[in-house]
Formats: C-alpha cells, structure tokens, sequence
C-alpha cells in the first residue's frame, strides 16, 4: 500500500481534508500531498501515502498548470472571491491591451506574496499578521511564468491558462496583471490541471477513493537514472553505505529485481567521486 494517488481535489475541500479523508481509507496515518489547493480551488492534488511520503518533496517542486478565472476592477483582502471587499471600479481594458501585458509578464518576476498565505515572517504565518491587523513587510520571492494564455475576455472579467513554477501564487498573478493595466483582479476560480505528468485527466474523486484503488509506484514518478540491485549491492544499501559513483549521475534510483524502490543516493557533498543515502524506501 504504497504509491501515489492523483485526486481531483472539489471545492470546499481543504488540501488537509484530503489527506485525513485518504488516511482513512488506506488505514494508515503516512499520508502526505505534494502542494495546497485552497478551499476555493479544484482539480490536481497529488497524494502520497506510506512508503511514497518520502518523495513528497520532490514532487512539490514540479511546475503546474492552472485555468483561472479574475474578475477586473475588484481587489479582495484574500485576492480571491472569498476575501473582504477592498477596493470596487469600474474599468475600460480592451483586449488587446491585456494579451500584451500576458505577453510581457511571461517568464521570471518577483512575486510579492499575499497575506493571506501560510509563509513564514519571524516566525509566525502571514496570515496570522492579517488577522490580528498586525502590520507586516510582505515577503518577495522569484517566480517563473512558463506558460500564459488568454482563454477568454468579457470586458471586466478574463480566463487564463498558466504554466508556473513552484511558488506562485496563482491570485497574485492576476492581480499582478491588472496592475499592469492601473486596475486590481480577484480570482473567482481556480483549476489546477496538471501537476509536472500528473494529469487532470488521470485523477479520480474523493468518494471514489477505496481499499482496491490502485496507487501509482514510486518508481514509476521518479524520473531518475534506475539500477537494478544485485544481493550484494543491496545489502551494501540497506547497510545505508556510502558507495562509489562508478554510475556517472548525482542521483540514482536502485530497485530490486521486482522493480521495488531500495533507495535514492545523491552526490555526497564531501566527495563528488561517491554517492550518499538520500531516501530510503526498503529496510532490513
């Protein structure tokens, strides 16, 4: 029972009622997902359960694409549907004004982040500061837009389809852009399609989660160079040894003869001529 699930995440879920709601149905407290959909916001979450938790990290780091929906002249606390009414105007934005602001906010920026988000300043969440009206520097980090697109312009609302890297805030993007045009945007809805090859398409329901669902194997989302462990070999890693890199890559993927993960090793830093347990998934 370890592997990966792909879930359409639906609204009013948090991403943590996903994973209590998995760690029921697998029986099993080892559950971990691999990036937050907000309550608002549906579609691609991936799951990780028991074994499959120790590659959570690495599949967080994958870039994501996202369909999303702003509504134009209106600036929310929370920069989505669901925040406090700041700011309301009327706007006058033609289409061809907004295609070029996609066009030119296409690759990397900094990204201011919201207040409402659970990043950490001194210690505590920003979205604790917002909450106790406590005045705080928002932080800024470097961002990567791959991919945009105008799916749709209704005149005070637009539709996008967007590639980002880890990190970005999807509800800032939108307001980003209609800084641009000297305007504010609140996201009204959010699909996260994919997720690096985690497809929407691939994903299934909550409620159609049971013991016999299948779960994807570790080995079959990890996109490393894999060898296949002899009996000595194997014992040498289950030992956690410290291994000469005659395999000419920084990370390996060793499983057994049944393609079961044994363990990652990376470049040790204090020898680039030797590998280091990095993730273990197979004890003695």
């Amino acid at each position: 029972m370890d592997g990966i699930l792909i879930i359409d995440k639906e609204k009013d879920y948090t991403s943590r009622d996903v994973v209590n709601i998995v760690g029921k149905k697998f029986k099993t407290k080892k559950v971990g997902h691999t990036g937050t959909l907000d309550p608002l916001a549906t579609g691609v979450l991936v799951v990780c359960v028991n074994k499959a938790t120790k590659v959570c990290e690495l599949l967080t780091s994958l870039d994501k694409e996202y369909i999303a929906d702003f509504k134009l002249g209106l600036l929310t606390d929370t920069l989505d549907i669901e925040g406090n009414i700041l700011k309301e105007e009327k706007i006058n934005i033609n289409k061809e004004d907004l295609i070029l602001v996609l066009n030119k906010i296409k690759g990397k920026y900094m990204q201011t982040v919201p207040i409402y988000s659970a990043i950490k300043v001194n210690g505590k969440k920003l979205y604790e500061y917002a909450r106790n009206n406590t005045p705080v520097e928002l932080p800024k980090h470097e961002v990567d837009i791959k991919e945009i697109e105008l799916l749709e312009f209704n005149g005070d609302s637009f539709k996008i389809r967007t590639k980002v890297s880890k990190g970005t805030y999807i509800r800032s993007l939108g307001n980003d852009i209609a800084e641009m045009l000297n305007t504010n945007a609140t996201m009204t809805n959010l699909r996260r399609t994919k997720q690096g090859l985690f497809d929407i398409k691939d994903a299934i329901k909550i409620n159609d989660i049971n013991e016999d669902t299948n779960l994807i194997k570790i080995t079959d989302v990890l996109n490393y160079p894999k060898v296949i462990a002899d009996a000595n070999l194997e014992k040498d890693l289950l030992d956690g040894k410290i291994l000469n890199n005659t395999f000419n890559n920084d990370i390996i993927l060793f499983v057994d003869n049944n393609n079961n993960p044994i363990s990652l090793y990376k470049i040790y830093d204090k020898d680039n001529t030797k590998i280091k347990p990095w993730k273990t998934f197979k004890i003695k």
